[in-house]
């Protein structure tokens, strides 16, 4: 069980657990922005292997307790679409789990149980700077994707455009106005993320399309010291 909500902001942990991660490479960011299309170019031409916070979530739920992670425990007994219905946007965004802290010991834990002889890159939105800087032996170790408004509009428009896929999400909500709601939930995700970037001096990349997969990969291995492609 995770004993960690957010990293410990005694230094000496810190550096441990920086020195512990220090093979870990990170993708975070916003929503529909392309990590995991990045994820998959660097293990493809790289060899790395990805870790998908997304789907470790699911099994970050059979751990929690409310207790330590009261936000994270909640959505146990949520309904598809429980977490936005009756709530405003700004609402949602408050009662996110991971701008809490309380996804980040979590992800430390399965992190600390991979194998150290290789890079791991980690595809997962849900982490801040804040939380993440802590982690870090060099600002190069992780980049932060944004896309804009529209970009993240198309993406999320074609994901939900399958009715299977919109009542997996929200239910028996209208789809259309979980939408809109989710992508303004996602922006004050992304300003939070670009704000504290900021503070700690972490990389972040404009996402709108107009950049190829393959040379945004080519900027992140460069950046995250990749060796020869396999």
């Amino acid at each position: 069980m995770a004993r960690v909500t957010s990293p410990s902001s005694d230094s000496e942990t810190s550096r441990e657990l920086s020195d512990l991660l220090a093979h870990v490479r990170w993708i975070a960011g916003g929503t529909a922005s392309g990590k995991s299309t990045l994820a998959h170019l660097l293990a493809d031409q790289y060899g790395v292997e990805v870790y998908n916070g997304d789907r470790a979530e699911h099994g970050w739920l059979t751990r929690c307790t409310p207790q330590r992670h009261p936000r994270l425990s909640a959505m146990r007994r949520m309904p598809p679409g429980g977490m936005w219905a009756g709530r405003t946007a700004k609402e949602v965004f408050q009662a996110m789990a991971s701008l809490h802290g309380e996804t980040t010991g979590f992800l430390i834990e399965d992190l600390l149980a991979m194998p150290t002889d290789h890079i791991i890159l980690v595809d997962y939105f849900g982490i801040l700077p804040n939380h993440l800087a802590p982690l870090l032996c060099r600002p190069d170790q992780a980049v932060f994707l944004l896309p804009t408004p529209q970009f993240r509009q198309d993406a999320l428009g074609a994901r939900y455009a399958d009715p299977a896929r919109a009542r997996a999400t929200w239910g028996k909500n209208d789809p259309e106005a979980m939408l809109t709601k989710r992508l303004t939930r996602d922006a004050l995700w992304d300003e939070e993320v670009r704000r504290q970037a900021y503070d700690h001096r972490l990389d972040t990349i404009t996402v709108d399309g107009s950049t190829p997969a393959t040379d945004l990969a080519n900027q992140v291995a460069a950046r995250f010291g990749l060796g020869h492609r396999t």
